[in-house]
């Protein structure tokens, strides 16, 4: 169910043009490529398109009885922390950070990007397996930069295997065991942070952990809890 591809603009793109054109796209399958020429972050970032990293992404049909699809993106990070942890010398530098970016220490080694298309969201994960890319405004890192790191298709069958599991999880459990186990792999408490929200405005303060929902929770200065539904989240 993994279908490789050796160049492409964009897996998301591509998947939502199947989508668009009729194609259902089963879930399970995954669009792979050994390099992106026009690969998307959050907020219009491009992302980097370097040989040896993983870039994906899957597809998920969110049906009536299933949680909340803005969920997906809990789901999403965690099942590449699952997939990330066995092969860290140090697990308890790999940390979540909301709603799913992955940090090895202080350094971003995992994007991951949700476009909706119907009632289908299309997942892409992008994961610096060999090289980590130059990005002006944040540190990143890469999984080769400290251990032994896999090759592109050992870790597309592991982080596809990962995912299946989380979504049976996400089905049959609902949202609690996730928020549960994505606030064990996240964030500490009382960690310093900056929302920056799409609307330009900027909110400080410590975090203080997820609501029953999966909203960040951040307690203000003056401190208020105030539940934050949307925005690019800078660690202190």
């Amino acid at each position: 169910m993994i279908e490789f591809v050796a160049e492409t603009g964009s897996t998301n793109a591509d998947l939502l043009a199947r989508l668009s054109d009729g194609d259902r796209v089963a879930e399970g399958r995954w669009l792979v490529a050994r390099r992106q020429s026009a690969g998307r972050g959050r907020q219009g970032r491009t992302w980097f398109d370097g040989s040896g990293n993983f870039m994906g992404s899957t597809v998920v049909h969110v049906g009536e009885s299933d949680p909340p699809a803005q969920s997906l993106a809990l789901l999403a990070g965690l099942a590449v922390y699952e997939a990330v942890l066995p092969l860290c010398p140090d697990p308890h530098s790999l940390r979540l950070k909301w709603p799913n970016d992955l940090l090895l220490g202080d350094a971003k080694l995992c994007g991951i990007l949700l476009e909706g298309q119907g009632k289908a969201v299309v997942i892409g994960i992008g994961v610096n397996l060999a090289v980590a890319p130059d990005v002006p405004d944040r540190k990143t890192i890469a999984l080769a930069d400290v251990t032994a790191a896999p090759g592109v298709d050992e870790f597309a069958g592991s982080l596809a295997r990962c995912f299946d599991r989380e979504l049976e999880r996400w089905r049959t459990f609902g949202l609690e065991p996730l928020i549960r186990r994505w606030r064990a792999a996240g964030t500490r408490e009382g960690t310093s942070l900056a929302v920056h929200e799409p609307d330009g405005a900027i909110a400080s303060g410590t975090f203080a952990g997820l609501d029953d929902q999966g909203n960040l929770l951040l307690r203000l200065e003056d401190g208020r809890l105030r539940a934050i539904h949307a925005g690019d989240v800078t660690l202190a």
